[in-house]
């Protein structure tokens, strides 16, 4: 039996396709009797996450009778989160890793079917918010998040390996932006702009079905674009930084899976950027002479998502 799970396993790695609501097993899957903590135990490039699970004391979470689904980072995926090692994990609070853990289960089995092209809201097991994404590229979690074997079958669910550990979201927009200190210019320039007859500040805080995403300029962004000190952007027109800042919100959380070539996405405040992906991925306002590179990409926020970029862009 051994032997032959390997088999089936490595075939598995080779077979990927999108994902569907189903908790019946006419899914295309062989059933395993292995629950998913055993299996995770038993696979090397996840020993990372075993440790992470027995450290969180999730063991018997993720044994129990169920019809779960897990996507599970590799140990590559833990060292590019400052994971790398059963030192790094054992050095963070229970609690603060059973919530990243915990972030990465869902008390549904999604098997590999017919989910909808596009993204698709779903709840995990700690009741946050996360968004799986489905387009000719392959799934993706969260936009950046790959599923690179799809559909391990265990007795109580199913396992998704991904490439990147999900991390819930805890602040919205306006806070992520003040705690991060290359942005302390758009922080300014938000708060500036709420002085005048549209509060920016309140617009980027709102929690919307749809949510929202934010290209966000760097504080170099803004130097270069003559803005050399935040004295400078709050002396600015406050109304005329409202019109700037709107045009960097798309109504509407696009990850970085979501976008395409020539793609021209409409604004908060009416207008529309263009979205390339030659050479990396760009995004180029109407009155810029040059597009502007999206350096950071799928900063998960509780009410939409953050891209950072280079340049300030210009309706």
């Amino acid at each position: 039996m051994k032997n032959y799970l390997k088999l089936i396993f490595g075939l598995l790695a080779f077979s990927f396709i999108t994902f569907s609501c189903d908790d019946n097993d006419d899914d295309g899957m062989m059933q395993s009797d292995k629950n998913i903590t055993t299996l995770v135990s038993e696979n090397s490039n996840l020993s990372l996450l075993r440790a992470a699970v027995v450290r969180a004391g999730l063991s018997g979470t993720l044994s129990a009778n169920g019809t779960m689904t897990v996507f599970a980072p590799t140990n590559e995926a833990f060292a590019a989160a400052g994971l790398g090692t059963e030192t790094a994990i054992n050095a963070v609070p229970v609690e603060t890793l059973k919530s990243i853990l915990m972030y990465h289960v869902f008390t549904q089995q999604y098997a590999a079917a017919n989910i909808p092209t596009g993204t698709t809201e779903l709840t995990t097991a700690s009741n946050s918010k996360a968004y799986v994404t489905k387009n000719a590229n392959g799934v993706f979690v969260n936009g950046s998040a790959k599923v690179t074997t799809a559909d391990v079958k265990a007795s109580n669910g199913v396992v998704h390996v991904i490439n990147k550990v999900l991390m819930p979201p805890s602040e919205n927009i306006v806070q992520m932006a003040q705690n991060n200190t290359s942005l302390s210019f758009l922080v300014a320039a938000v708060t500036r702009a709420s002085q005048g007859n549209t509060n920016v500040a309140a617009t980027l805080s709102a929690n919307t079905a749809a949510g929202m995403t934010v290209f966000a300029p760097t504080n170099q962004a803004f130097i270069n674009a003559g803005f050399t000190t935040t004295a400078a952007i709050m002396a600015a027109n406050p109304n005329d930084l409202a019109n700037i800042l709107t045009y960097h919100v798309i109504p509407a959380r696009v990850f970085s899976s979501d976008l395409t070539e020539g793609a021209t996405p409409t604004t908060a405040n009416g207008g529309k950027v263009t979205i390339t992906l030659s050479g990396g991925a760009k995004v180029k306002g109407k009155s810029n002479a040059t597009a502007s590179n999206i350096t950071m990409t799928d900063m998960l926020a509780t009410n939409g998502v953050v891209h950072v970029i280079d340049q300030v862009l210009l309706p």
